[in-house]
């Protein structure tokens, strides 16, 4: 047998981190609290300890082309954006039909891995799991851990004076299910993301009033982009990518917010970020815009204090006799069951290699995967991040230097703060990072000799979307369906919405939205050269 591999988690980082190990002859061993696999997009009606919690109504931002497993797309009738019952429909086939199960120790808790006495040799370490009130323990060569980071949510309550005299109600958006005991009271929700969105308009159809306050402001995007097609078949493109790199970085912001601007002006609207430029996450909801058009959801800044019943704001305006306040503040990195020195071994900050690997390990044995978010879907993110790791594993990849993997870090620490601003996630470019982990196994996609000998192919890999296929086109791991997937994609697309077919289905005409964008460029040039 190879080397005995602990996976924490069975969501979809732990489902691809086990199918990861046994490509590379790997031996897994998943622990999983709950007795089912999905984590995040796994529903239950309350609120579980130590497990990440869903609303009812949630639905997917990413669209299904671009979120599957890289070998195994969904099937052609569901829907481009699902609900999260659709998405755990197909975790577990996918599960099934790895023949994964196996692998899962339901209802299991990791409680403690720590290293062993002799890690500078073995690098191995002592998992100590809890089944049914016993603990067991067992030596493992590595571990991957995949408990994702919507668990533990950033409640906030020492930053808003007044709030231990507010005699209303409050929760985290961890806590909300559904809109029924929210009938006619007035509901504040802090935070702009995408949860506080939801769950505010949501609340709206039942609720008497309901405000959001927001610090910082946001770009809405809608799911339906150009022409109609999901945003992220169109605008997550190597192309489009290629062109924000190129362009300079007046042009290229100028650019973004204009696109961003496009379906409404956001400064109208009370929600233009105060600093626009940032590619911090949008935020995805097709309602918000018209709920606050028709009055029923409000914009406010920060809150300034509460009172026993008001809340007041930095503009000075209150909203006052308030039944609830929701807290969307996002969450906090925890994994009660290891040493938080290892994570964070620099000032307390989340200190990795590519998101993944702890720089200062004596042994690469140790994986994080599916911590870093990005403009791109989670699950073919963390299926590379899982193939990388599986192979360090296995020692067919190696990793640099600790000196080399810091000097990294500090690179791309500086690149996120111009790119997306101060923020404790960690953040990155979704292609740039894709093609990064590809090319550390040699699975990143060879563009020129793609034009060279499959122009076809090459031109729907280019200027069409970065959907997950590319990433199991060529090299270790190679599905020989994916030249295939990708010329099929928007087929699938388009599949589930022409249930009344009138005519032809339609494509994106690749060379006439280069043309679109290249328009301005184009235009810049002439004005320069007309006055230079």
């Amino acid at each position: 047998m190879g080397k005995r591999v602990a996976i924490v988690g069975a969501g979809v980082s732990g489902l691809a981190s086990i199918r990861c190990c046994l490509e590379e002859g790997l031996e897994p061993t998943c622990f999983e609290r709950s007795n089912d696999v999905g984590g995040l997009w796994k529903f239950s009606n309350q609120a579980e300890e130590g497990r990440a919690s869903i609303y009812q109504s949630v639905f997917t931002n990413s669209s299904k082309e671009m979120m599957c497993f890289p070998d195994f797309p969904y099937p052609d009738d569901f829907p481009n954006y699902m609900h999260h019952s659709k998405l755990q429909q197909y975790i577990r086939t996918f599960a099934q039909k790895k023949n994964l199960l196996r692998y899962i120790q339901f209802e299991t808790l990791v409680s403690s891995i720590k290293k062993c006495p002799n890690f500078l040799v073995t690098g191995q370490w002592e998992v100590v799991s809890e089944k049914d009130g016993k603990q067991e323990s067992a030596i493992f060569d590595a571990v991957m851990i995949c408990s994702g980071h919507h668990v533990y949510p950033n409640l906030p309550t020492d930053s808003f004076p007044g709030l231990h005299r507010f005699q209303g109600h409050y929760l985290h958006s961890r806590d909300y299910k559904d809109p029924e005991a929210f009938k006619g009271k007035r509901v504040l929700v802090i935070g702009l993301g995408n949860s506080g969105s939801d769950i505010a308009v949501e609340l709206s159809r039942l609720a008497a009033q309901v405000i959001i306050s927001s610090r910082s402001g946001s770009w809405v995007m809608s799911r339906v982009w150009d022409d109609g097609y999901p945003w992220d078949m169109v605008y997550v493109t190597r192309f489009a990518t290629f062109l924000r790199n190129a362009l300079p970085s007046f042009v290229s912001d100028w650019l973004y917010v204009k696109k961003m601007n496009t379906w409404f002006k956001h400064e109208n609207y009370g929600l233009m970020p105060l600093n626009g430029p940032l590619r911090k996450e949008p935020v995805f909801n097709d309602e918000l815009p018209s709920c606050i058009l028709c009055g029923t959801v409000s914009i406010k800044p920060s809150v300034k204090e509460f009172t026993e019943t008001s809340a007041v704001f930095e503009d000075g305006t209150v909203f006052e006799a308030i039944d609830y306040i929701i807290f969307a503040t996002g969450y906090n990195y925890a994994y009660p069951f290891l040493d938080d020195s290892i994570i964070k071994s620099r000032n307390n900050e989340v200190t990795l290699f590519k998101g993944i690997f702890p720089p200062k390990m004596e042994k690469p044995t140790l994986a994080v995967i599916g911590l870093v978010q990005s403009l791109g879907a989670a699950i073919p993110t963390a299926d590379l991040q899982a193939r990388w790791a599986a192979k360090v594993f296995a020692k067919s990849c190696t990793l640099p230097t600790t000196s080399e993997m810091m000097d990294d870090i500090d690179e791309k620490m500086g690149k996120k703060l111009k790119w997306f601003g101060q923020s404790q996630t960690l953040q990155t470019d979704y292609i740039t990072y894709m093609d990064e982990l590809g090319s550390f196994i040699g699975a990143k996609p060879n563009i020129p000799w793609l034009f060279l000998t499959d122009p076809q192919l090459a031109l729907e890999v280019f200027f069409g979307p970065c959907s997950p296929y590319q990433f199991r086109l060529m090299g270790p791991g190679k599905w020989d369906g994916a030249r295939n997937a990708i010329l099929t994609q928007w087929d699938r697309t388009v599949k589930p919405t022409r249930t009344r077919a009138v005519r032809e289905a339609q494509r994106p005409q690749h060379f006439h939205n280069l043309l679109k964008m290249l328009s301005f460029p184009v235009l810049l040039l002439a004005v320069w050269l007309t006055f230079y």
